[in-house]
């Protein structure tokens, strides 16, 4: 792992930003490092507001929206909400619907097959809009690229209305209105919504026409601060907003389908990173090994004892998405042995038997092993299917488009993306793949990166650093957990490995003999020849409240230890 000290700020902003805020330099620089230069950013980060989210109305073609929305509430059209199999997708779906419903009933959802349509709108799904006579889709996290699909259904007479933030190609579809913030002429302030943020958007935009405000839809937010999570969008501008007030939702008033999810999680309050790994892939789930009709069902459910049974439907769906997740990936590791490939630019495998609703998970899965750009293939009908992730700095999305003479159709962003190709140019595209990302990335992008916002001494972290820390969430991109980095460290005689596995590593530390302090390192054992014999060493850490015989104190969560 290599590790990057950033920059410390201008000495004389960092004191300006003490003097405002009372406080001291560590946290003046991580905030300074975070854009905060004032006492009014830092009011605004500290105390996220609804009046920080912007006009839904400065979204390009929002009023064309809104107005076919208006027109088709008033003479009772059947509208079709409909949205991708993931979180980003059921979430923004059961957004949609929840709140349509609020005016009138004959409102349906739709969410396509993984196996049987892919990704995206369906001819299959406008098939079934025009057998049901619906005027009226609302696609969400999904249609910016879908040309065809539109042509296909205005033959048909239905209109199409897309909340999609995926790039766009160079032409749009000729949809009522095409909402995405990623549009070249889209003047939108903020362009990192996810699709339920863009959902958000169009139903803020209707609750204005009606003069209400944000505060009247506040209920929808645990749906928007999940996505968010999930869909790993930066959680900054409107997103941080949205996040902050969606995650007060999850702890206050959850909706029903999110209790039946909960009922078993011991904690007091759930952060970002408690959605993103308890409630998100369980939701998820449901679209990879099943349907993603029964996560938006759970997610519209209002009866806690439906819920419940449905919350254990999806229960055993995420038990079967572990195993398949875990047998997959040992095949795929020992493939990249059989075919001696473990030391290429890329990982590029395939086996037909794979189960297309976990080939992402397992692509993630192996980037952690074999640091490099990853393609995940499997059987999808007469074609092959692939989910593509990247490492940090390199963007899978132009490396595709420089092999789009082998594949039949691809989407998705700069480090995660989904494709189609035909068998036969499987193995044509795997050798130009690993042409073009050998050519284009630059090395030292295929080591992990370790960002460390900063070193500081052992005596500077109390409780009071913690406590200040904790109000920077919540944290994801854009606005990660403080690390940072302390040398001259020693074990006090107290570390040891620990866990069921022996694989993690317990330390007791102390600098220049004084300041005690724990911390953990979780998958670390290997590393516990670095500090034993009291062997002076590093570290790069977070911080986080340890509570332990109903004591509580602050450790280190370990990130990495050199020597």
């Amino acid at each position: 792992m290599r590790w990057t000290l950033k920059p410390k700020p201008d000495s004389e902003k960092i004191k300006a930003l003490q003097k405002a805020l009372n406080v001291d330099e560590v946290v003046a620089t991580l905030l300074i490092q975070r854009g905060i230069e004032n006492y009014e950013d830092a009011k605004s980060f500290f105390r996220p507001s609804f009046e920080h989210l912007h006009d839904p109305f400065l979204m390009k073609d929002m009023d064309k929206a809104v107005e076919r929305i208006q027109k088709a509430l008033s003479v009772g059209e059947n509208i079709l909400v409909y949205g991708d199999y993931d979180v980003d997708g059921t979430t923004s779906v059961a957004l949609m619907s929840s709140y349509l419903k609020t005016k009138q009933q004959n409102i349906a959802t739709y969410i396509p097959d993984r196996y049987d349509e892919g990704y995206g709108i369906s001819y299959k799904g406008i098939d079934f809009a025009h057998d049901n006579d619906f005027s009226l889709i609302i696609a969400l996290d999904c249609g910016v690229k879908a040309i065809d699909k539109v042509v296909y259904a205005k033959e048909r007479g239905i209109d199409f209305i897309i909340c999609d933030h995926h790039r766009p190609s160079d032409s749009l579809p000729d949809a009522v209105a095409v909402l995405d913030p990623k549009r070249e002429d889209c003047k939108y302030p903020y362009k990192e919504l996810c699709g339920c943020g863009v959902g958000f958007k169009l139903i803020q935009a209707l609750a204005q026409k009606e003069r209400k405000t944000v505060e009247d839809l506040i209920e929808y937010l645990d749906l928007v601060a999940t996505a968010i999570g999930a869909d790993i969008v930066p959680i900054t501008g409107e997103n941080r907003v949205l996040a902050y007030f969606g995650l007060q939702v999850i702890n206050t008033r959850p909706r029903t389908g999110f209790q039946a999810i909960l009922k078993e999680v011991k904690k007091d309050e759930l952060t970002i990173t408690d959605v993103v790994f308890i409630i998100a892939p369980r939701i998820n789930a449901a679209g990879r090994m099943k349907h993603g009709n029964h996560a938006v069902t759970l997610l519209t459910e209002t009866d806690i004892n439906f819920a419940a049974e449905c919350a254990m439907d999806i229960e055993q769906f995420n038990k079967d998405r572990k195993e398949a997740d875990r047998r997959i990936t040992q095949e795929a590791l020992q493939q990249i042995e059989d075919n001696k490939e473990q030391d290429r630019f890329t990982t590029v495998v395939y086996d037909e038997n794979w189960h297309k609703g976990v080939i992402g998970i397992v692509a993630s899965r192996l980037t952690e092993t074999y640091y490099r750009p990853t393609l995940v293939f499997t059987n999808s009908g007469n074609m092959l299917a692939a989910s593509a992730r990247s490492v940090k700095g390199f963007d899978v999305y132009n490396a595709l488009e420089a092999c789009s003479e082998y594949i039949e159709q691809f989407g998705g962003h700069k480090y995660a993306a989904g494709l189609t190709l035909k068998k036969e140019n499987y193995i044509g595209f795997k050798k130009k793949f690993e042409e073009v990302v050998k050519t284009t990335i630059e090395e030292h992008l295929l080591i992990p990166e370790l960002k460390i916002n900063l070193e500081i001494e052992l005596d500077q972290i109390d409780n009071k650093l913690l406590r200040i820390v904790n109000q920077f969430a919540p944290f994801g991109p854009g606005n990660m957990t403080p690390v940072f980095m302390t040398k001259n460290l020693q074990d006090s005689g107290y570390s040891k490995i620990v866990g069921e596995d022996k694989s993690h590593l317990r330390v007791t530390v102390t600098q220049n003999g004084i300041n005690n302090i724990t911390g953990i390192g979780f998958g670390m054992a290997e590393k516990f020849h670095l500090i034993s014999d009291k062997k002076p060493f590093m570290a790069a850490y977070t911080i986080d409240e340890n509570i332990w015989n109903g004591v509580t104190s602050v450790q280190m969560k370990l990130k990495d230890i050199k020597a």
